[in-house]
């Protein structure tokens, strides 16, 4: 009687053991139990199928970042579509809607353009302003200081430089231009050969010469006249001034720049 006492005890246990493992995978694999819920009904306090843990949010460095750009032209097109709807439906509701995101964004530019020019105020690297002054002061006083270094450059250029004046007698505006080229020459000492298109003498320029191909072998295309040509004897490179009438100080200026300044360095 004992050993079966023991065996029936012994049978139960493990029985029960896989009632309850059972359970368990009935309730990891999202198996209702019929007795509990379907019969008993044990309300909100028990579940009959596993909930499914959440997702944990994504953290905010894990979230696209849009741009910059991309921020600009979606205000950009927000404010294009308020103005549209403001016109195409004239409420006060939505004109009202349209000023107000326009004041906004007038708001952040002002803002921005603030910040701008204090930052230039504080590096002095970053302001223009000290390289090429803008007050009547500032400018007046940048203007002098080329004006002497133009003409001490022009003084000495006959040194490296010469003048190649293309004309034509039958030329309205070879007439206004000879005048003006000619005082330049003389008072800075430039040297200048006048270089007849036509074959016609010129006043200014009695020492004139016929072109029989100067032009062309210079490199100078077309046949416009008058037209003003730099001559490098170091590096026997032609430097075109310009064609048409130009103001003594357009002379000067531009046969500066294009002799002593870099490319960029007064803008």
């Amino acid at each position: 009687m004992l050993l079966l006492g023991l065996s029936s005890v012994s049978t139960a246990v493990p029985l029960r053991a896989q009632e309850t493992t059972v359970a368990r995978d009935a309730i990891e694999q999202d198996v209702p139990d019929d007795f509990y819920c379907g019969e008993r009904r044990l309300g909100q306090w028990f579940y009959c199928v596993k909930p499914k843990p959440t997702e944990a949010p994504l953290s905010a460095a894990a979230e696209p970042q849009v741009s910059a750009a991309d921020r600009i032209a979606a205000i950009g097109r927000q404010l294009d579509e308020l103005k549209a709807r403001a016109i195409l439906e004239p409420s006060e509701a939505n004109v009202i809607a349209y000023v107000r995101f326009q004041r906004e964004q007038l708001d952040r530019a002002s803002t921005f353009s603030d910040t701008w020019q204090r930052a230039l105020w504080q590096n002095p690297d970053l302001d223009y302003t000290l390289q090429r002054p803008v007050s009547t002061v500032g400018k007046r006083l940048w203007l002098d200081n080329r004006k002497a270094d133009r003409d001490e450059v022009l003084t000495n250029l006959g040194q490296r430089y010469g003048l190649f004046y293309f004309y034509a007698q039958s030329c309205g505006a070879c007439e206004v231009f000879a005048p003006i080229l000619r005082s330049v020459t003389d008072s800075h000492r430039m040297t200048v050969m006048a270089v007849s298109m036509d074959g016609g003498p010129n006043r200014e320029f009695p020492n004139y010469v016929v072109d029989s191909g100067q032009r062309a072998r210079m490199g100078v295309p077309g046949n416009e006249t008058p037209a003003l040509v730099l001559f490098d004897t170091q590096t026997k490179r032609t430097i075109p001034v310009g064609y048409g009438v130009l103001s003594a100080d357009e002379i000067m200026d531009r046969i500066f720049m294009l002799t002593n300044t870099k490319v960029g360095s007064d803008y």
